[in-house]
């Protein structure tokens, strides 16, 4: 390659470098809850909170809107994504959608060795869950922790699947999700446990290769958690 097609590829390059950095800073101040739902801002205020140029923030909207974390009102401004009813019904009927066929097809292609390390993270967490102490409190880097165990598992077992667009749209949804979580009460091990407590149910299924079971499991877990969200309604 020459000098002059390097520089032409660096150029090239350079505007979608900071487009996905604009994405991602957005998306982690929104999950910081630096943002919120329903809030009102602007594109200088989003410059000012990401650190990035305005060109990079003006890119960045179109993808915003149409992923529908963001939305624009007349006279009014940008709006970021507020959690309502339609947005919670929405959000675990696609999870349902996808997360079913996920579940059927990581029992029967998963590896025995990728269950064994979900099944053994998952136990880690139950066994902490368990404590005495546990029960009363719980620190911040173990809620953390746990929270990375379970949103993992969603997340392995959809990429399992080897669909990228799949995985690209459900990466947008579960950031609404984790919005909608957001709004819940702090995370315990009184509720974490029962949550970890269904994965190992999901996890027996597909250690035994029964599809038609893991299917029906993770169905039951998502339908859950959907109605504990549209109860704190």
């Amino acid at each position: 390659m020459s000098p002059t097609d390097s520089k032409s590829l660096l150029q090239a390059t350079k505007p979608n470098n900071q487009r996905e950095q604009a994405y991602g800073s957005f998306t982690q101040h929104l999950l910081a809850r630096n943002l919120y739902p329903g809030q009102f801002i602007s594109q200088r205020e989003l410059v000012e909170l990401t650190g990035l140029g305005l060109g990079a923030i003006r890119e960045l909207i179109p993808r915003l809107e149409t992923e529908g974390l963001i939305k624009t009102i007349p006279k009014r401004g940008m709006q970021i994504a507020h959690v309502d009813l339609n947005l919670i019904r929405d959000a675990f009927e696609f999870r349902l959608c996808i997360e079913t066929e996920a579940a059927a097809r990581f029992a029967l292609d998963a590896t025995s060795d990728e269950i064994a390390q979900i099944r053994a993270q998952h136990q880690a967490i139950i066994e902490q869950c368990q404590e005495p102490a546990a029960s009363i409190d719980a620190p911040a880097d173990f809620i953390a922790q746990a929270q990375a165990v379970d949103w993992g598992f969603h997340t392995t077992v959809v990429d399992a699947l080897g669909n990228r667009i799949i995985s690209d749209a459900y990466r947008v949804n579960m950031i609404k999700i984790r919005l909608i979580k957001q709004e819940q009460t702090q995370l315990r091990p009184s509720v974490l446990l029962p949550t970890m407590l269904e994965h190992m149910d999901v996890i027996d299924a597909m250690e035994t290769r029964n599809s038609e079971q893991a299917t029906a499991l993770m169905r039951k877990h998502i339908i859950g958690a959907r109605n504990r969200a549209l109860e704190k309604r």
